[in-house]
């Protein structure tokens, strides 16, 4: 019989001496005395009986759990002053409650088959199991919130059975408290118009008077419901301040004013776009504003046009689904060269180095600085994996010049020769644990950052930076250093040839993500004698791998109508799933792509995109990053089967949203 069941059939034991009291009753009516008065006498002794049994049970219970607490038996109480519970570790049935935790439970004498998981469902005993005396979260027991101990101990029976003894100790006041001082913590949050220049651009003062009201308004009206307060700072600038209680609230809410704020236009057409950074959790004012500052920073190095949360421990992103658009200023990338070219000339040699498994647009970025080097005399050395790269031809002919021999080693062989002077530039990565080689990145105190994907929640801390979500490729970053920097008759052709063969990469033969800067970039490499033809060759495939590319095409499948996945059960190379997903989406109806394929206990992800997927936004869940139209990731110890579930959840989440 179910024992749940069976424990609301089985009557109290107070319920037996009623039902005798009613047979006394019922003989004495029916004037059959000396049947009455056996019934009475009868239940008089059993109800002795039960009271004598019941309390050398009780002392029994007593004894022993002063004995496992070690108790002394004198001059303290029997018990400790809280609710106290006995169950067995085999399966959770309470053998003992004392009068404390029956009070605070509701428990009558009918608990013996009950469980502990019955009462407080939330509380396992594993954690005992594991050694540990504390219960590591909070338990609700009638409205009550408790703090649960115990200890475990074996029994004087001859099984001798395992049981656990717990301590409830009743902090909901304090609980309650600590909620609201929580609650009531402050959240400083920096709301700034990405895109304010362009949005006043040659508008008259009326214009832009009326254009400063709508975006007053607009956010005036979203703070509001969160009973903060809102200062304007500066022309595009504002700060909000309010209580952690109402974060949940706007993260609900997915921060619409994100959304809002767009359907303010200039008269140009253009729509208006916000970055808000976050900060919470910070110990006094200052830092949350500085946690707020350093999320809007993360949002502007992404692109824009979402939320960041900056706490003690990561950042958090909602909204970013939108694709960037170019607002870079030139200014910035003299000043980067100028502070670049300082630092090699301080240094005593310079390592350059890409993300792993280096493509044609690390290489290109790597041999622009290395022209920087050589402008200021320094010596340089390319950490690169000679084995595993996705550049073999490039690399070949770069070894022929005679300025790169030997100019290309392992991150083992940099560690041997930096010093205390050396600086490390990292192109085409921001994320440390996607460098060559991540032990030469901590060894080197000096870091610069040359890239072009948003930023993730892990990136590298430089001391000199250039970077630009909005841009092509690092290697048209790094074209724009040399313009600043050295003159046309300092750059090799080889330098010209690789940089324009990583531009040609990751635009796709300037079909994607290319703006007015990358065309510059372009023309100026054509004019150092970099030659498109050669180019193009160096991204030419043997016959073997077109015919293997156009097999990864056909096993593609078609989800959610657009979207064009992948997934291989065999390992292939990194540089034909990249070419396959962009060859899917030369298919009519097809906005983005993922092709997935086994690397060991790893999977990788290579993932396109022509449409309004943000194929960045979909795979930082699981790891990876790039930009809203390329990118890719990693996930290891795992197989393809699960690998492609978490992506197809990943895209469901991005399509819900």
């Amino acid at each position: 019989m179910n024992k749940k069941l069976g424990r609301y059939l089985e009557p109290a034991s107070w319920v037996f001496f009623v039902i005798l009291g009613v047979f006394v009753v019922a003989a004495a009516a029916f004037q059959n005395f000396f049947l009455a008065g056996c019934e009475a006498v009868l239940t008089i002794l059993l109800l002795v009986l039960y009271l004598r049994q019941r309390k050398q049970r009780k002392a029994v219970l007593q004894n022993y759990l002063q004995s496992a607490l070690a108790i002394p038996e004198a001059g303290t109480p029997a018990l400790p002053p809280f609710p106290t519970v006995m169950v067995r570790m085999a399966d959770g049935v309470i053998t003992y409650a004392n009068e404390d935790f029956s009070s605070a439970a509701d428990l009558h004498d009918g608990f013996t088959d009950r469980t502990i998981t019955e009462l407080v469902p939330e509380l396992k005993l594993d954690w005992l199991k594991e050694g540990k005396h504390e219960f590591p979260y909070d338990v609700t027991v009638n409205g009550r919130r408790y703090r649960v101990y115990g200890i475990q101990n074996r029994a004087n029976d001859a099984a001798g059975t395992l049981l656990a003894i717990l301590f409830f100790s009743d902090l909901t006041e304090l609980y309650l408290v600590r909620d609201e001082y929580i609650r009531s913590r402050p959240v400083m949050s920096i709301i700034l118009i990405d895109n304010y220049e362009e949005l006043t651009k040659n508008l008259t003062e009326g214009a832009i008077s009326t254009l400063n009201a709508q975006i007053d308004s607009t956010i005036t009206g979203w703070t509001e419901q969160y009973s903060g307060l809102l200062r304007r700072l500066e022309r595009s600038r504002y700060l909000f301040l309010f209580e952690r209680r109402d974060l949940n609230r706007a993260i609900q809410d997915k921060f619409s004013l994100l959304e809002q704020i767009h359907q303010i236009t200039s008269p140009a057409g253009l729509a208006t776009s916000i970055s808000l950074g976050l900060g919470v959790d910070g110990a006094t004012f200052d830092e949350c504003y500085r946690f707020a500052s350093l999320a809007i920073e993360m949002s502007l190095s992404r692109g824009g046009d979402q939320a960041v949360i900056k706490d003690r421990y990561n950042f958090s992103f909602y909204g970013g689904r939108t694709r960037e658009t170019d607002r870079r200023s030139k200014v910035r990338s003299r000043v980067t060269a100028n502070s670049i070219m300082e630092l090699i000339g301080q240094s005593s040699q310079v390592f350059i180095m890409g993300h792993k498994n280096a493509d044609l647009d690390a290489v290109g970025a790597a041999m622009g600085i290395g022209c920087l080097c050589r402008k200021k005399g320094r010596k340089f050395k390319i950490v690169l994996d000679l084995d595993n790269n996705a550049a073999e031809k490039l690399i070949a002919e770069i070894c022929q010049v005679p300025e790169y021999k030997d100019a290309f080693i392992s991150g083992q062989e940099a560690l041997l020769l930096c010093d205390s002077h050396s600086i490390l530039v990292v192109v085409d990565t921001n994320r440390p644990d996607q460098v060559e080689s991540q032990s030469l990145l901590e060894a080197i105190s000096k870091v610069c950052v040359v890239d072009h994907h948003r930023r993730a929640a892990d990136y590298i801390e430089p001391v000199v930076q250039l970077h630009e979500p909005y841009a092509s490729s690092a290697s048209e970053l790094t074209t724009e250093l040399l313009q600043y920097a050295v003159d046309k008759s300092d750059v090799l052709p080889i330098e010209a040839k690789s940089l324009l063969a990583g531009i040609f990469l990751d635009t796709k033969s300037f079909n994607v993500r290319t703006g007015e800067r990358t065309f510059e970039a372009a023309a100026y490499l054509r004019q150092l004698g970099a030659d498109p033809v050669e180019v193009k060759v160096l991204l030419q495939n043997d016959f073997q791998d077109t015919m293997a590319k156009y097999q990864i095409i056909r096993s593609a499948r078609l989800y959610r109508q657009e979207i064009a996945i992948a997934a291989l059960n065999a390992a292939t190379s990194r540089v034909l799933a990249a070419q396959a997903a962009d060859e899917l989406l030369n298919i009519s109806g097809l906005s983005a792509s993922f092709v997935l394929y086994p690397d060991g206990d790893t999977v990788n992800i290579s993932a396109r995109s022509i449409g309004k997927a943000n194929v960045q936004v979909i795979l930082e869940p699981l790891g990876g990053g790039g930009n809203a139209a390329t990118a890719g990731a990693q996930m290891k110890h795992t197989t393809v089967k699960d690998a492609l579930d978490q992506l197809m959840a990943s895209i469901d989440r991005f399509y819900e949203k």
